[in-house]
């Protein structure tokens, strides 16, 4: 059996800022990606209580990086194990990872330095392929460059990567879903 991803909240990167938050849920594995900027915090919670899903039943977080835009409600999550791209984290345990690893049967974690040196990318299979929720892009419509990255062929290294994995849908960290295609920055 596959994992179940919904999408929480749509980012946006405009006037105003606010990332992608994503619920996976694989067997007893309940993940929250990125809960990060949002216009308050019901943004994040009332699409989980809908699901039927409590703060208290997360058992996992992911940042996908350091930026406040992503982490900024992490503390939402207080039973949660956070993850990042060297460790995870439960109260006072800090506990070295590779950036590389299983979260579940069904979702891992991959390096993908590009947006800054220290991005992983989520990889959740599903019933409909690959979803990778991902800051290697901010939306479908761009930038095609990203502007605060440290190394753009770091970047498009990662892109690469993620792009060869053939994903049937790309979660960027500040826009819609999308079907990755020709057009798609690399």
């Amino acid at each position: 059996m596959a994992a179940q991803l919904d999408v929480l909240a749509e980012g946006y990167a405009q006037d105003r800022v606010a990332s992608t938050v994503v619920l996976v849920r694989d067997g007893d594995t309940v993940i929250v990606v990125d809960p990060g900027m949002v216009a308050s915090r019901e943004v994040i919670l009332a699409p989980l209580a809908a699901l039927g899903v409590d703060v208290a039943d997360v058992t996992d977080v992911v940042l996908s990086h350091h930026h406040p835009d992503h982490t900024i409600n992490v503390a939402l999550f207080p039973r949660a194990r956070v993850h990042d791209f060297q460790a995870t984290y439960l109260g006072d345990v800090w506990e070295d990872a590779d950036a590389d690893r299983a979260l579940s049967p069904h979702v891992a974690l991959m390096a993908t330095p590009g947006h800054t040196d220290q991005d992983v990318s989520t990889l959740v299979s599903t019933a409909d392929g690959l979803v990778v929720c991902t800051h290697l892009w901010w939306s479908a419509d761009g930038p095609a460059e990203d502007p605060f990255a440290p190394d753009a062929d770091r970047l498009a290294a990662s892109r690469r990567a993620v792009l060869d994995l053939s994903p049937a849908l790309v979660l960027p960290g500040h826009g819609a879903g999308f079907v990755p295609g020709p057009d798609t920055p690399r």
